[in-house]
């Protein structure tokens, strides 16, 4: 039990480091856009929301995949389990909380970064 709790927490910062990655080059890249933005009037707060909009959309898209993968192979897995419903109704409601929290966690970061943008250092970007 402690090996595979180690190991889905192991799993658990993986996913959150792969999030704030992707999130972090998604906000690199649209430097330039983020800080035009910036510069004609939007507010910090927009584009921070635009950024976790974003990241939480794919986010959430892939935990929806995730449930209906795990639902769908609960028969499978039915045969391995002994005393344990393989539909368990609190784990397929806590664990795609948990993961969301996680990515809401990872996608938080850049979007603050992406909201603290100097407009002027962003058009001299490239």
């Amino acid at each position: 039990m402690l090996l595979m709790s180690v190991f889905a927490g192991s799993a658990l910062l993986l996913a959150a480091i792969g999030i704030y990655g992707l999130m972090a080059y998604s906000v690199e890249q649209r430097t330039q856009e983020i800080g035009i933005r910036l510069a004609l009037g939007a507010e910090s707060g927009a584009v921070r929301r635009m950024v976790v909009i974003e990241g939480m959309r794919l986010a959430l898209v892939g935990v929806v995949a995730g449930v209906a993968g795990a639902f769908g192979l609960t028969r499978l897995l039915a045969s391995f389990l002994f005393g344990v419903d393989a539909r368990d109704p609190m784990v397929f409601v806590a664990i795609p909380v948990l993961l969301s929290l996680v990515a809401l966690a990872g996608v938080w970061l850049p979007a603050i970064r992406a909201s603290r943008v100097d407009p002027m250092h962003a058009l001299r970007y490239e």
